[in-house]
């Protein structure tokens, strides 16, 4: 009897086709954690395929977690606010995971984005467990700041190397 349920499992996990990136109209919405020095928030995106390896989408994180104790002591005594926590990005994407072909379920993803705090890039990696559902993670780092004076520690927020990683929808 556990050789047949085994059987079946096998069988039906090789019947799955999930495709971690589909090409020309793909959706991908994906929610998950924002971490980086001295806060943690949400971050949520969305990309849209308009060719075979490109996408164009949005990212958006807000900060829930911040080291106050920290801000504090930051000069002007400034705390962070709404603007210190909030940050939205218009993002590219090239989507690789066909051209390195490791696995169909499988993508990786270098990018480039414009945010309100930066210009900077990006490398994620998807993977699709079902058709529907998948995990996601990526390293965001900025390239250019718009500040270039010496940041506080609240305006270093969104402004430093942060990573991202939570789950992946197909809508």
């Amino acid at each position: 009897m556990q050789k047949l349920i085994l059987l079946l499992t096998l069988l039906s996990v090789s019947l799955v086709s999930a495709q971690a990136y589909k090409g020309k109209d793909d959706n991908k919405f994906q929610v998950g954690t924002n971490l980086q020095e001295n806060a943690t928030g949400i971050n949520v995106s969305y990309d849209y395929g308009i060719g075979e390896n490109i996408s164009f989408g949005i990212s958006s994180t807000y900060l829930l977690g911040v080291n106050d104790a920290l801000l504090k002591n930051a000069i002007d005594d400034e705390n962070a606010g709404f603007d210190n926590r909030f940050d939205i990005r218009a993002r590219f994407n090239a989507n690789l995971g066909n051209v390195i072909n490791i696995d169909e379920n499988f993508d990786v993803y270098p990018g480039l984005s414009l945010g309100l705090k930066n210009f900077g890039g990006h490398l994620g990696a998807r993977y699709f467990f079902t058709e529907g559902f998948g995990v996601y993670t990526e390293l965001n780092v900025p390239f250019a700041k718009y500040k270039t004076d010496n940041l506080t520690p609240a305006e270093a927020l969104h402004n430093q190397f942060t990573v991202n990683l939570g789950a992946s929808f197909n809508l």
